[in-house]
């Protein structure tokens, strides 16, 4: 129930699918209203093929569905999600409207502008959109890429506060794609529970093996993510076959779905690594992908803020990426980066590791030690709630 003195937070989010953004949005919704911030998660459908995150949602949050905000462009949905957010503005009655995601915050920011034409200025929620990273590079061909950016350019006019997730992005969006002043951003990293993962030790690791089957001498390299062009898997795949070459014991993991799976699985059969690569599908005990690992291998085109290598880092596993996005500023001093592309650079890394157990130990626990002290949720909380008091103050 809400009290006296309480801000209420509407937050929107394109789908609950796998991933940071659905993490941080079920996170807020259920731990912010104990902090006074009663809170409404509105969410959209899933594509096909997408994991579901909705598993995650406990009885403390207050939840609404919209079936017919998806990803896609849509303008009949589009028409109508927007017509339902209107109607959940005026029954809920929010101070704070906050979207996450490319089409929720595009819905989202033009139904919360209309809702406070009729409610006066000193009584108009704030808006608030985060960028979890953004589709405006690798996603789409450079004639809809402008269009879209014009898009953003002109919902950055109806938003109080824009939230980046890594310095990187903000950088893009400002200097690169001029969305917005300097004065709207704030960089919130993204938060998360790393109990389960930090509690990996070796005998969590042993017993982690076991349950995947693999052999206790074998080098494992893994990747966690949607099977989605902008994750490049055909690169990981790549860099498997050449690190197979001079590695007898290497194994491969990949823990995701999507719809480039039987794609994937064909290349992988094409470059010889059919037999050494386990496509898991999608995962809820990811303490024992992880825990298996010796190193984790992100071959990503674009990131924001990459959370599989955060999680990689609290299982005290090192990690391997190309040089994208928010990577080398959220774990790059403790992840060996390599540009994209280059497959030599990536397997090379790879080897380094693998070959020195001592090093990976190192670099697990130094990893270890700066992402549960930089992304942990007591201070993705306390970063919002300041951000809303001071968007009211």
């Amino acid at each position: 129930m809400a009290h006296r003195g309480d801000i209420r937070v509407l937050r929107v989010i394109t789908r609950l699918n796998i991933g940071g953004p659905s993490i941080q949005a079920i996170t807020l919704s259920e731990r912010l209203p104990s902090r006074g911030f009663p809170t409404r998660l509105v969410h959209g459908a899933l594509g096909p093929d997408e994991g579901d995150m909705r598993y995650l949602l406990g009885d403390r949050a207050s939840v609404q569905y919209l079936p017919a905000m998806r990803r896609a462009i849509a303008p009949v949905d589009d028409v109508r999600s927007l017509a339902a957010l209107l109607h959940a503005l005026r029954e809920f009655g929010p101070d704070i409207v906050h979207t996450h995601m490319a089409k929720a915050g595009a819905v989202g920011r033009i139904a919360a502008a209309i809702y406070n034409r009729t409610r006066g200025r000193h009584r108009a929620a704030r808006v608030v959109h985060t960028y979890h990273g953004h589709v405006l590079e690798g996603y789409f061909t450079p004639a809809r890429t402008a269009v879209f950016i014009g898009i953003e350019r002109q919902l950055a006019r109806l938003t109080d506060a824009i939230v980046a997730i890594s310095p990187a992005i903000r950088r893009e969006l400002v200097d690169e794609y001029r969305i917005g002043r300097p004065d709207q951003y704030r960089v919130i990293p993204l938060g998360f529970d790393l109990s389960a993962l930090s509690a990996i030790d070796d005998e969590s690791r042993a017993a982690a093996r076991a349950a995947l089957g693999i052999p206790a001498g074998a080098h494992v390299v893994s990747t966690v993510g949607r099977l989605t062009a902008i994750k490049q898997h055909r690169l990981f795949l790549e860099t498997a076959q050449a690190i197979a070459r001079d590695d007898p014991s290497a194994l491969f993991l990949v823990a995701g779905d999507g719809e480039l799976r039987a794609e994937l699985e064909a290349s992988a059969a094409e470059l010889g690594v059919r037999e050494r690569t386990h496509f898991l599908g999608w995962r809820r005990d990811l303490p024992t992908v992880y825990g298996a690992t010796d190193v984790f291998l992100l071959t990503s085109r674009n990131e924001g803020t990459p959370v599989a290598l955060i999680e990689s880092l609290a299982a005290g596993v090192p990690g391997v990426s190309t040089d994208v996005g928010g990577v080398r500023d959220v774990v790059g001093s403790h992840t060996a980066l390599a540009p994209f592309g280059d497959v030599g650079a990536l397997a090379g890394a790879v080897r380094r590791l693998l070959a020195n157990p001592s090093e990976r130990r190192a670099v697990g626990a130094c990893g270890r030690e700066s992402v549960l002290k930089r992304f942990g949720l007591d201070r993705l909380i306390g970063d919002v709630e300041t951000l809303y008091r001071e968007l009211l103050a």
